[in-house]
């Protein structure tokens, strides 16, 4: 999957990516400023939501439209996004400072008419929400712009996965990414499950990744040891700013050492590797070998109390311990001296 010149391959490093949502708060230069602090905290990637109230909604209080069971409790849903919507007269700015911190930017459109729109700003890839997953017409259209199309999980079965992958094969788009996701706003940790993101991999065949709304960076961490490639977190200047999303999301000072903890985690992962490497092979010299740890005289046998398998490891290897008990010196020999076996007889 390439995304404008960053390869996101099980080779290259983790592609991050702050979430800017809708931790603008209704304001163009906290946008703006949330996207320098996402490239000093190290991310690889701002993305933005590209809808209005009314094109992922309507305006209803019909019992159906009432939010329940959430941070956003009583709402409706057509407040809660007049209210999280980021403005589209905004989105060529927010792209052209992205550029300019030298951020790749990008967004998730909500029906077609942000895709289009999102076209004409040569967005270089989509990403499909997770309650967006079953909106097969709308995952059709992103696929066939034929630009890597990034899809949540995390409302959705196997069934629901297979649907969306066939949507985007069906357009000739094979450049997919699967994130594994919690839809619960803050995420508990029991429920992040991150041993999903090695088996979508496998089962799927494509690149995966963790769209996060857990607390802290231990889940990032835990995912890229699963083989994570993408990592999403809600990014904030400042929780006490408020807003839709302020709860769960990460302010500079706390995606900065996640970002850290993953690439960390990254270099301790390292390869599949059974040599040593030069630091590791001198490491040797403090390993186990066969020294003399009582004078022996000439004609003298070899026993468990001349001879022992001791540090350092300059000597006999110890699998010859047993082979080497009963022989005879062939000269006398002092304590501390190494074996070999052409001194034995």
């Amino acid at each position: 999957m390439r995304i404008h010149n960053y390869q996101i391959d099980i080779s290259s490093k983790v592609f991050i990516i702050a979430e800017l949502s809708a931790n603008h708060n209704g304001s163009l230069e906290t946008a703006i400023e949330t996207i320098r602090a996402a490239k000093r905290a190290g991310a690889d990637c701002i993305k933005l939501q590209t809808y209005t109230a009314d094109t992922i909604t309507i305006d209803s209080n019909k019992e159906d439209f009432i939010i329940k069971g959430t941070i956003w409790e009583g709402k409706n849903l057509y407040q809660l996004y007049q209210d999280a919507y980021t403005p589209w007269n905004w989105h060529e700015e927010l792209f052209r400072v992205a550029r300019e911190e030298g951020l790749i930017c990008f967004s998730s459109p909500f029906d077609k008419t942000a895709v289009d729109f999102l076209e004409s700003l040569d967005t270089p890839a989509y990403k499909i929400a997770s309650f967006e997953i079953t909106d097969i017409p709308l995952i059709e259209y992103v696929a066939s712009k034929g630009k890597p199309v990034i899809i949540s999980t995390g409302i959705a079965t196997h069934d629901d996965i297979v649907l969306a992958l066939d949507a985007c094969n069906r357009m000739g788009n094979n450049d997919i990414a699967l994130l594994k996701c919690t839809s619960s706003y803050p995420a508990p940790i029991e429920e992040a499950n991150m041993i999903m993101v090695k088996d979508m991999a496998e089962r799927y065949g494509v690149l995966t990744g963790l769209s996060d709304h857990t607390m802290g960076s231990t889940v990032p961490v835990v995912a890229t040891c699963f083989g994570a490639k993408i990592i999403e977190k809600h990014f904030i200047l400042d929780r006490s700013i408020g807003g839709p999303d302020a709860s769960f999301s990460m302010n500079e000072e706390e995606f900065t050492q996640m970002v850290k903890a993953v690439r960390e985690a990254e270099k301790a992962i390292g390869v599949v590797d059974y040599n040593l490497t030069d630091k590791q092979a001198k490491g040797k010299v403090f390993s186990r070998s066969l020294y003399v740890v009582k004078d022996i005289n000439a004609g003298e046998i070899l026993t468990e109390d001349n001879i022992r398998s001791i540090r350092p490891g300059f000597s006999l290897h110890p699998k010859h311990y047993t082979k080497v008990l009963g022989m005879v010196a062939k000269s006398d020999m002092k304590k501390g001296e190494r074996l070999h076996f052409d001194l034995l007889v």
